[in-house]
């Protein structure tokens, strides 16, 4: 099976890459690498080095030959994801190549236009590609479970159904996103969801819970680590923790800590991904699937990695920090999460002990840690933005030629 994975120099895309090349498909990445220079950006970087992009290539085609290739461009360049397509004609697409933070869609207009324009567009211009070169490929889109935000209803897997003045329907779940970043998902999905229908495309659009973890089965050496951060605009929350438990810095939890979120170990991502390439949708289907495997609160996630860290002698505390974010701190959250298991997913990694190997892994690189310990709490506050990063250049939209 051919497999393009947009967004391959990232923390999941990289992870994916190296499943998928164990599994003998043959993979194509992309990236522009916009997840190294805006982390860059704002003064953090991945507490596990990582090697570049030139590096980790050859390091894969040592191992698989021609199986991987990789190409740097921009999916806002309409000609390139065109171009892209057109030549790998893969069978399936798992497009992770947008920026993914929260915090940073929400320093400034400047990153929110970025952000916007960025994975909207982006997605625009792989739809039209596939169209045009690649019909019957399927189209695996990241979305993420924030797309629902926290309604006071159990959240269904995309769609439900209602019963209004006498008649009832399937329609698709509310959308109620808290941050820019979360509504750019939102337009994506209703794009993809439109192709779909319009032009009887394929896609799952998974809406997908917190992923943690510093390894995946594949991950066996220092060539082969992806990224991990830890600042607190693209540091995931029990990744940060355990980044803070390493260095003896405050576990952040915001305001009360009662929110409530889906969680899923980096090896059990990739296998859900790897799951669904395998089962693709029928012609025209717009599959949602919800990717988590257990919920949790934020502050019991900050007292069970205290708990593991301080049996490793390492000095963790909990501090309450003022909550930067507009959102509800205690809220019911219940959300389905059945197809994945239908098609065969097991969760592999039970959380104690995959925080039990990611503080060893991080105490490994303690000093890279404590370089960047003051981005941890330069918090982004959500309603007025933030002066500690200096306006972003958005680059001009790049149109087709005529």
């Amino acid at each position: 099976m051919k497999v393009l994975i947009l967004g391959l120099d990232g923390y999941i895309g990289w992870s994916l890459a190296l499943r998928q090349l164990s599994l003998g498909n043959e993979v194509c990445g992309i990236d522009n690498f916009s997840r190294r220079k805006s982390v860059e950006e704002i003064g953090s970087w991945s507490a596990i080095p990582i090697l570049p992009i030139e590096k980790r290539i050859n390091i894969l085609q040592k191992e698989h030959g021609e199986k991987i290739s990789f190409h740097a461009g921009d999916l806002v360049d309409s000609n390139f994801a065109s171009d892209i397509i057109k030549k790998f004609k893969p069978d399936a697409i798992v497009h992770l190549a947008e920026q993914p933070s929260a915090p940073y869609s929400m320093i400034d207009q400047s990153h929110t236009l970025y952000t916007q324009s960025n994975n909207v567009l982006g997605t625009l211009n792989v739809l039209f590609a596939i169209r045009n070169h690649a019909p019957k490929s399927h189209l695996i889109k990241l979305g993420t479970m924030g797309e629902y935000g926290t309604p006071d209803l159990e959240i269904s897997e995309g769609f439900m159904e209602v019963e209004f003045r006498g008649k009832k329907a399937t329609i698709p779940y509310p959308r109620f996103a808290g941050s820019w970043y979360h509504w750019s998902k939102v337009h994506d999905s209703n794009n993809v969801a439109f192709a779909c229908k319009l032009w009887g495309l394929r896609s799952t659009d998974i809406m997908q819970g917190v992923v943690y973890g510093t390894r995946t089965d594949q991950i066996t050496d220092p060539g082969k680590h992806t990224r991990f951060d830890f600042d607190e605009i693209f540091g995931t929350v029990i990744n940060r923790y355990c980044a803070q438990a390493v260095i003896g810095h405050p576990l952040t939890v915001y305001g009360k800590g009662g929110q409530t979120r889906g969680f899923l170990a980096l090896e059990d991502s990739v296998q859900c991904m790897s799951i669904l390439i395998e089962n693709p949708p029928n012609e025209g289907e717009y599959r949602v699937v919800n990717q988590f495997d257990q919920q949790y609160q934020v502050s019991d996630l900050a007292e069970r990695v205290k708990r593991i860290a301080d049996k490793k002698g390492l000095d963790a505390h909990i501090q309450r920090f003022e909550n930067p974010r507009v959102e509800k701190e205690e809220h019911y959250y219940k959300a389905d999460h059945e197809q994945l298991k239908k098609l065969g997913f097991k969760a592999t990694r039970h959380i104690d002990d995959e925080i039990n190997i990611m503080l060893d892994d991080l105490m490994m690189h303690e000093d890279r840690i404590r370089a960047k310990k003051d981005q941890m709490t330069k918090l982004v506050k959500w309603r007025d933005g933030s002066a500690m990063i200096k306006q972003r250049v958005v680059n001009p939209l790049i149109l087709p030629a005529d």
